[in-house]
């Protein structure tokens, strides 16, 4: 096994941080552990060990609108309901 020679650097929340640490010392690894483990199989495989999507067309759109503050808000589940069933 080569010898680790380099540090990765990565920027994450602490709340993040904290229950990952702690998810890993559960199966009895470190922080370091893990991100080798994971930069190794990307290494081998050219490849990252779990499926990452890119969003739809339409929820790029959906995005948007949010952002844009054109998606109609309710206060309750009522009005919600009564909004969804207006044509009924």
């Amino acid at each position: 096994m080569p010898t680790a020679d380099t540090y990765v650097r990565a920027r994450i929340d602490v709340a993040t941080k904290e229950r990952a640490t702690a998810a890993l010392d559960e199966i009895g690894l470190s922080v370091s552990d893990a991100i080798r483990l994971l930069m190794r199989r990307i290494a081998e495989e050219r490849r990252l060990p779990f499926d990452v999507k890119a969003p739809s067309a339409s929820s790029l759109q959906a995005l948007a609108d949010i952002e844009a503050g054109k998606i109609e808000h309710f206060a309750t589940v009522d009005d919600l309901m009564a909004d969804l069933h207006a044509d009924d």
